[in-house]
This record gives C-alpha cells, structure tokens and sequence, in this order.
C-alpha cells in the first residue's frame, strides 16, 4: 500500500531516535548506514581511499564475457543479462568495498532510520536525473520497488515483501515502514535498490527480454548491444552524480565493451593478440603457463584480498537418494584425491576449501582439528561407510544388496577446469566400484537445471561476503529447498541451520554475526553437502601496461571500476 502526505516539520528531538546523514552530520555513523558499529567515511570526506581523485578519464577498456546475452534487463528472471549492467543503473544508495557493507549517499542524498531498523525514509538528491535529464523522484523509486517486488529476482522479492506500506511525502521524501519479518539487514537491502524509469517501463512488459535500450541514470549508457556478440558502454557525460565523494576517481574509461566468446581458450588468445586489454583468470595452469606469448605492453597481477572466496564444489542433490544418506555423502567425499589434485592441476598454489565462507574471519575451519590420513586409508573408510548403507561390491561393481541397483550417478559441468577435476574423481570412484557420469553443457541448459534442481549432482558454488545476512536463507533453509530458482543447490533443511541463517541478518555485533556463520559453517561441513574444491585468495587479472590502479587494494579486493588509462 502506498500512502502520500504533504510535507511536514522536522521534530526537534529526533536526532535523539533517528540515525540519519543529513548535511549538518558530524559523526562518523550519522553519514553512512552501517550493518554493524560506526561507518568508516564521514561527510566531510573527499573521496574513498582505494579511490585515485586524480585519475584521468580517458581510454577504452575492452574484456571477454564467455557465453552468449539476450535481454538488456538485469532483474527479470526471464533471460540472461548483458555483463555488468550494473555501471547502467543507480542505487539508491552506494556500498563500498573497504568496509564489510557500508552503505553511502548516491540517489539518496540522505535518509532516516529509527533505532529498531522498523522503516527507513530517503530523501531524493534534487539533482538526481535519468540519461534524458528528467528528474529521479520518489515516483520512480515506488514504482521500482512494486516492480521489482512482483517481478524482480528471487533475492529482491524475498526481501521487498517484508515491507507494510510506502509513504510518499512529496516528490523527494519516501519512507518504507517494515512488516512482520524483517530484521537489521533489510533496510540495507532496501538502500540497495537499482531504480528504473517509471515513465519508460510503465508501457513495457518486465517479465520479458528486452533487446531496447532502457532509459537509464548511471555512470555510463549503452552506446552499442549486438544479442549474444557485444555490449559496449560509453561514459555518460552528464552523468549527475560524478562529483559524489563515492564516484570520485571511479568510471574513469571512456568506454568498457564486453566481447562474447563460446570457448575461452579463444578468449585468451584474443587478449593475448591485443583484441582485448584486461582479463581476469581462474584456472591457475592457464595462469602459470597459458600467458607464454604476451606482448609487451601487457603485465600479470597477482593482489592478495581479504574477501570469502567462492565456496566451490561438486554439490550433492539431497532431495535425490542416494544422496539422502549421509553415509553415502561422506564415502563420497573421502574418495577426493585433494593431494593430487592439489599438485597436478594447480601447481600447489591453491588451498583446500575447509568452509562454506574460505578465506575469511568468518570460517569455522580454524576451530576444527583436521587429521590428515593417506588417500589409501580414506578409500578403505568410504568402502566401509558404503557397505553400512548397504552398497556391496559384486563382480567388480558397487550395487545395493537388496535392490541390486549400481551406484551410479551423473555431475553437471560447465566449465573446462571443473571437468579436469571432475575426471580425476572419476577414476577415484571407479576404486569403489561407483559409476560416476560427467556431462559438460552450455551455459544457457546448464543454467536452466540448475534453477530447477535437476541433477544429481553439480558443479557450482556459494558466495558470501564479509556481511552476510539474508541471502543465508536463500542458500540453506528448507522454504528455499522447495522453491525453484534459489540457491540452496544442495536441498539441506535442517532445524537448527533454518535457525542460525534466520539469526545471522539480526546481529547486531560483528562478534556475534561471525558467531552464526560458524555455527552454520559447522552444520554445513557436517553434513556433507559436497565436496569442496579450491581457492586461491588472490584476483588473477592480466591487462594492458597503458592501465593502472590505486596504491590501495580494499578488503574486497581489486575495484577495476577505479582504475584508469594512461
């Protein structure tokens, strides 16, 4: 429900019960919203630290997206999105990547929260305008928000219903009052808003992909879009929101275009030729060897970071027997041959994931003794675990005593370095008799099973940030379980992990956030939802030596966003 109301009096006393960052701020937490404790910017600042105020706006950026595009609207479910859309559309307010989630002023100048997080009121930027220079008003923002809330990705829907009802004050006052549900991380959620053009969309169908360019009020526009082959984005110009202190020094390339490849060994010799002027790398062979042959005007970077890595493995359908039983699970995972694979295919560089949030404060891995046993020992205690659950060995073969029916299962891939893996595991399991199939599939099919959980078992991953909260939900309770087009892959409903992930988005401390995540880490890794692969806590990215970077690499690692053409 949308309410409007004429403007009011500000009430003397409501700095005393409202946290906002009004221009006469000057504290530190009445600027930026802050998951938890202080934000770290104030109003007074200049620009953000991993930022270059100084960078020159010039040059053309030029990358590989591998796979194909068909609609030109990031927040449908229907289609598959041009990549990075997100330098098209604005927020209503920014996150930084220096803090684990801050949020600061970008289409709202400044906003109001009680101290119970129950609403949160934005005040529209009076300059705040659209690409043809029409006004951004509350308007847009409601519109946006009923769209994105009936039609939006799952995540937005999940999160925008837990609103009551929307005031409109006038044209530049907004307030979300919150319902049943909610909890600290939802007014964040809601902050993060990308805002569309209610004047544009009114007469279009949001469901469906869209080939027209919308009307747009990013840093950049869509100068070109051929489906499936290209995207290229120019500067905009008269973008309003430039001098910002969080756009300061950032979209600094006058263009950035996406060139689309099927395969990306192409991809690489295209960089390799000088077609293309940066890219990033995730198979570490292709990383220590592949880049034979650069030019001179290209360089290798290496940046440590601080962030969770992406928790990636060959993950257990458990909604499929016989994935049900646990013991089959665990077999299963003691069948990896880590140390091989470690040595063979990424040249020991990469760590063993030991959490569902690596790399990070938040894993539990540090509070687990692990005892390291030979590949050997681990097989005779996966055939044991197998023959309690009743999978025998006979003529060479593993099959169930009483059904008789062989342990046979098959993996989804999409990528060539998950199917090296994949292969070496197949031998591995072929010790115990199992039968496991490998099937390699282009990104739009394996997409579609994915989102419909059909498989038995899948290669992909979880990622999580330095502030997780309700996506937790999305990723482990049973309501996601059984819904499609969610992220918990596995299909894991648990009592207590249903509890945790609800928790984690409430709390109120960072000690007490990491709490939960290890209590759901320790769940997850106990219950064998599937077999971890590797990291490598460093970004690969490889670029023209004309392009730099700040001095200053955030905990989230590198934002190419501030980087710059010399």
């Amino acid at each position: 429900m949308i309410k409007y109301y004429k403007a009011i009096f500000a009430i003397p006393f409501i700095s005393c019960y409202l946290l906002s960052f009004a221009a006469l701020a000057t504290d530190n937490s009445e600027f930026g919203l802050a998951m938890h404790g202080a934000a770290k910017y104030s109003s007074a600042s200049m620009h953000l630290d991993y930022a270059n105020p100084d960078a020159p706006k010039n040059g053309a950026l030029k990358i590989a997206a591998i796979g194909t595009f068909d609609t030109l609207n990031p927040y449908s479910i229907k289609g598959i999105a041009a990549k990075n859309m997100n330098l098209v559309y604005d927020r209503l307010m920014r996150r930084v990547w220096d803090e684990p989630f801050t949020m600061y002023p970008l289409i709202a100048e400044r906003m109001e929260v009680p101290d119970d997080r129950s609403s949160i009121t934005f005040h529209i930027n009076p300059k705040a305008r659209f690409h043809d220079n029409t006004p951004i008003t509350t308007a847009d923002v409601a519109f946006s928000y009923e769209t994105l809330k009936d039609h939006g990705r799952p995540n937005m829907r999940n999160i925008y219903k837990l609103v009551s009802n929307i005031e409109i004050t006038d044209a530049q006052q907004i307030t979300f009052k919150l319902g049943e549900g909610y909890d600290r991380e939802t007014i964040m959620i809601i902050a993060m808003m990308p805002i569309i053009s209610k004047a544009w969309w009114s007469s279009r169908d949001f469901d469906k992909t869209i080939t027209e360019v919308p009307l747009l009020n990013g840093a950049y526009r869509i100068k070109e879009s051929e489906i499936g082959k290209k995207i290229t984005y120019e500067r905009a110009d008269n973008y309003w929101a430039k001098d910002l202190f969080v756009n300061i020094g950032h979209y600094n390339f006058d263009t950035i275009t996406y060139e689309y490849y099927r395969d990306n060994t192409i991809a690489l010799e295209a960089f390799k030729k000088g077609d293309l002027n940066l890219r990033r790398e995730w198979d570490v062979s292709k990383w220590r060897t592949a880049y034979e042959g650069m030019n001179d005007n290209q360089v290798k970077l290496a940046a440590k970071h601080q962030r969770p890595e992406r928790s990636s493995g060959f993950i257990f359908n458990l909604r499929r027997a016989p994935f049900d039983d646990i013991n089959v699970r665990k077999a299963l995972s003691l069948a990896f041959d880590e140390d091989w694979v470690s040595k063979n295919l990424f040249h020991g560089e990469f760590k063993r994931i030991d959490s569902y949030y690596p790399n990070s404060v938040l894993s539990s891995a540090t509070q687990i003794k692990k005892e390291k046993t030979s590949f050997r020992l681990n097989l005779r205690a996966a055939a044991d675990l197998l023959n309690k659950s009743g999978w025998i060995i006979e003529n060479g073969k593993r099959i169930h005593k009483d059904t008789k029916e062989p342990l046979s299962f098959e993996l989804l891939l999409s990528t060539p370095q998950d199917e090296k893996i994949a292969i070496t595991y197949q031998r591995s399991l072929e010790r115990l008799g199992i039968d496991m199939k490998i099937r390699m599939m282009d990104s739009a099919t394996f997409q579609k099973r994915k989102n419909e959980y059909d498989y038995d078992m899948i290669a992909f991953y979880w990622q999580n940030s330095l502030s997780p909260g309700t996506e937790q939900s999305l990723y482990w309770s049973c309501k996601a379980a059984n819904e499609p087009a969610r992220f918990n892959y596995s299909g894991i409903c648990k009592k207590e992990l249903d509890k945790a992930a609800r928790q984690i988005a409430n709390s109120k401390t960072y000690d007490e956030l990491t709490n939960y995540a290890q209590i759901i880490d320790r769940i997850l890794l106990s219950e064998y939802i599937s077999i971890p692969l590797f990291y490598k806590g460093v970004d690969y990215i490889a670029h023209g030596k004309h392009i730099k970077r700040p001095e200053i690499t955030p905990i989230y690692g590198v934002v190419t966003e501030s980087w710059w053409m010399e």
